[in-house]
Order: structure tokens, then C-alpha cells, then sequence
């Protein structure tokens, strides 16, 4: 993948032939708008706005009690990763009241990367059912908070349940090449499967 864009990155270049839909996926507040931020090469569409009073009941903040903001449609955003491949990120919302939009989302996407937090792992058990239900291949990739709790790999799998089969990494979705990595992890995974 370039590792920056190009003076006008708006515009995809003529030669592209295909374009690939990813899934960024997780709990909420487990920063997938970040990723997505992270990742894409034009300025990514968000979908924030502030939390307000009348969430408090359905949105858990155990955890992220610092949260101000929440997704309430998706993120977008663009990877070229050559000339003539280039990769749509649609970052989900995680809250459950917006499983709606999960099918839409998924429909047609080729894998979906799964953001966890050891903080949280239990939270991620409905996101990864929600794939495993729509048959989407993924990847889970560890949101390496500052105060988050740090587990061993085999852990992990086995508190998410995972697959051997399943890539696991850790990473930050701050920093644009640690989420490069997990991306990449995600799509070696998808090459594996065809």
C-alpha cells in the first residue's frame, strides 16, 4: 500500500480496475473511526455525533467513560493500493440498536477486520456472531489501549472464541502503519480463502 497520498488523492486514477469493500468492525468505542481516519487516503467521511443524555440508558460506557461522541450510520474511507486495486473502508457502528444497518454495510464486502479490546473482549462476542452469521471472513486485531490489561495470544483466542484459522494481531488504530498491518493481516487472510 503507498504510504502517502498523492497531491490530489481525491481522485482515483483511471488505470484502477477493481474496487474491494472492507468492514471495520467492533464494539462501540473501541475505535473504528479511528482506524478508518487512520487508513483512508482522503479525508473519511464520519458519521460522530455527540452522546447525549437519552443513550445513557442503551450505550455502556463501562470502560470508555471519557466517550463523547458515537457513530450513528458509519465512517468511510479509501486505500489505493495500486494502480488498479483500490480498498473502500466502511467503519459500523457498534452499538446493537444500529444492527440494521450491519446488512447494508456487509452486503458485498469481502471481509470484515474485527477491532477488540482486552478492556472489553466480552462486548465483541455479538459483532463476531453478527459476521460468522453473514458468512463474512475476518480478522480480529487488538486495539492496544494505553490502560487495557495485556493477554497472551492463546488468551485472547480463547476468550473470542477464535479459530485456529483466524488471524489475531495487535495494533493501534491511531497510528496509520499499525493499522496498515492489521489491514494487511486481513487481506492475506481473504487470499487464503479463494
Amino acid at each position: 500500500m503507498d504510504s502517502a497520498p498523492s497531491a490530489d488523492s481525491r481522485y482515483l486514477p483511471e488505470t484502477v480496475q477493481r474496487a474491494v469493500k472492507i468492514v471495520i468492525a467492533g464494539p462501540f468505542g473501541v475505535g473504528k473511526t479511528t482506524m478508518v481516519g487512520a487508513l483512508s487516503e482522503i479525508q473519511a467521511l464520519r458519521t460522530e455525533e455527540t452522546m447525549t443524555q437519552a443513550g445513557a440508558a442503551v450505550d455502556d460506557l463501562a470502560g470508555i467513560k471519557d466517550k463523547t461522541t458515537t457513530t450513528v450510520a458509519m465512517d468511510f474511507g479509501r486505500v489505493t493500493v495500486n494502480d488498479q486495486l483500490v480498498l473502500y473502508l466502511f467503519g459500523a457502528p457498534g452499538q446493537s440498536r444500529f444492527q440494521r444497518l450491519w446488512h447494508d454495510l456487509t452486503h458485498g464486502a469481502l471481509g470484515a477486520l474485527v477491532l477488540a479490546d482486552t478492556r472489553r473482549l466480552d462486548q465483541s462476542f455479538d459483532v463476531i456472531d453478527r459476521l460468522e452469521e453473514a458468512r463474512l471472513p475476518y480478522a480480529v486485531a487488538i486495539n492496544d489501549f494505553p490502560d487495557a490489561p495485556d493477554y497472551d495470544e492463546e488468551r485472547m483466542r480463547q476468550a473470542l472464541d477464535l479459530l485456529p484459522e483466524t488471524p489475531l494481531v495487535t495494533c493501534d488504530a491511531r497510528d496509520r502503519a499499525s493499522a496498515t498491518e492489521a489491514l494487511i493481516t486481513l487481506a492475506e487472510h481473504l487470499l487464503t480463502l479463494t
